[in-house]
């Protein structure tokens, strides 16, 4: 977990303690919901209006989502 937060470019903090928070958006569940995901050992979280970058367009992950240079996008395209 401690590995995919360091990588979001700016962790939400409340009371000094970190907040989970979407992937891309940062926002938290106080915002929006946040799916929560496994990848790697960690957890990570992401909300529904991110959800089909991880899924159609997972370059916009790479520098935030380590490994996210490996993964493929989805050839399904409703």
């Amino acid at each position: 977990m401690i590995e995919v937060a360091k990588a979001a470019r700016a962790p939400c903090y409340v009371s000094g303690m970190q907040k989970p928070a979407c992937l891309l958006c940062e926002r938290d569940s106080d915002v929006t919901p946040l799916l929560t995901l496994e990848y790697r050992g960690s957890t990570i979280r992401i909300c529904p209006q991110h959800l089909p970058v991880l899924i159609h367009d997972p370059a916009r992950l790479v520098g935030i989502l380590p490994g996210a240079e490996e993964l493929q996008p989805s050839d399904v395209h409703d």
